[in-house]
């Protein structure tokens, strides 16, 4: 069964500029060399919810926790860390529609 692999964050005040750089230049092009597929990324403009949430497949549970798990993941994780507060992250079934 499709796997889905959720993230939210904050970005941090003041860092908006350096954040979009590196996440359009390294952080969903690393995510995909990975081998999660990107599958949506969405930002919060009203509301008491992260300021930004993605989402990205792959095969299989495993294969994700296989990614999450690599030393390709926690550079990537570890960089984005500079950037934003709040990350949270959470595997589920995909599903159709839009995914909390």
């Amino acid at each position: 069964m499709v796997a889905k692999l959720i993230m939210t964050w904050d970005i941090v005040p003041e860092r908006e500029r350096d954040y979009f750089e590196f996440v359009i230049r390294d952080f969903l092009p690393g995510v995909e060399k990975l081998g999660l597929e990107l599958t949506d990324a969405w930002a919060t403009v009203y509301g008491e919810q992260p300021q930004i949430q993605v989402g990205a497949i792959s095969d299989s549970r495993e294969e994700v926790l296989r990614i999450l798990q690599s030393e390709g993941w926690d550079q990537l994780l570890e960089k984005l860390l500079q950037y934003v507060v709040n990350y949270n992250q959470k595997i589920v079934s995909q599903h159709k529609g839009f995914q909390f």
